[in-house]
């Protein structure tokens, strides 16, 4: 609740509508700072069917307010339908800043901020899962990914299996609220410490950039043929190399094809 701004209290009493993730959740919000406009439940499952109408009111002169039940709309939460068609209607589009999970971990990580990349929340499975991870742990600047508390030692795990163990890694939990935590150290550190002390509420993790990579292609491919020769197949020979040397995954395993 501290962190409302004055701006946003008269945002929400001027508006015609507030457009609430959970309007129950917004009650709070609403009651503690005297606001009596009228809500309107607006999340992932009706943004398509509601859209529409809710331009049509603004283009009629409503103002529309909109608000999520923790955090920065749009980042990770419902909104850029609306936003998008209410900017292709010719409509103003008003940011109000406001708690960011996202950028108060980051600014608290004692990590490069000066250039970054949000992950948002990581696929669960699949191939994008795994490209994610692999993008993620070569990335040469600072990241941040949102992520529950139930898979967050499944996560460092697979990062710590890509090699990123050693890398300095915080995880920032409930950011701005009652049981703010941050913990810091290096990726596998932090995996173990977890993986005794499951992490409750949401949870912001920001890793350091990779280290610069010095080994080369022809490098990789070496080890990568040695590997298969061993027996390995190209996936697991690509996964060996990449950890070994420190390099994308992506690239030992397109090298292991050439090779196998």
């Amino acid at each position: 609740m501290g962190d409302f701004s004055f701006r946003a209290v008269e945002v929400l009493k001027q508006a015609d509508g507030i457009l609430a993730e959970d309007t129950r959740h917004t009650r709070h919000l609403l009651d503690r700072y005297e606001i009596s406009t009228p809500m309107i439940p607006y999340h992932e499952h009706v943004e398509a069917r509601m859209t529409p109408g809710l331009v049509r009111r603004l283009e009629s002169g409503e103002s529309l307010a909109l608000v999520s039940d923790a955090g920065t709309p749009l980042i990770s939460d419902p909104g850029a339908r609306l936003v998008r068609a209410a900017i292709d209607a010719g409509i103003r589009v008003v940011p109000i800043p406001g708690a960011s999970a996202l950028l108060a971990a980051l600014v608290t990580s004692g990590l490069p901020s000066d250039r970054f990349t949000f992950y948002g929340f990581l696929p669960r499975t699949g191939r994008e899962r795994r490209e994610a991870l692999d993008d993620l742990v070569v990335a040469r600047h600072t990241s941040v990914v949102y992520e529950s508390p139930a898979r967050l030692v499944d996560t460092l795990g697979d990062l710590e299996e890509r090699g990123a163990g050693t890398r300095q890694t915080v995880v920032a939990r409930e950011m701005t609220k009652q049981f703010e935590e941050v913990a810091r150290g290096t990726l596998s550190e932090l995996r173990a410490y977890y993986r005794g002390t499951p992490p409750k509420g949401e949870v912001v993790l920001v890793i350091d950039a990779a280290p610069a990579v010095t080994a080369s292609d022809e490098l990789v491919r070496e080890r990568v043929r040695a590997l298969l020769a061993s027996g390995l197949t190209p996936r697991d020979a690509a996964a060996t190399a990449a950890q070994e040397l420190s390099v994308s995954r992506r690239v030992a395993y397109r090298l292991a094809q050439e090779e196998k």
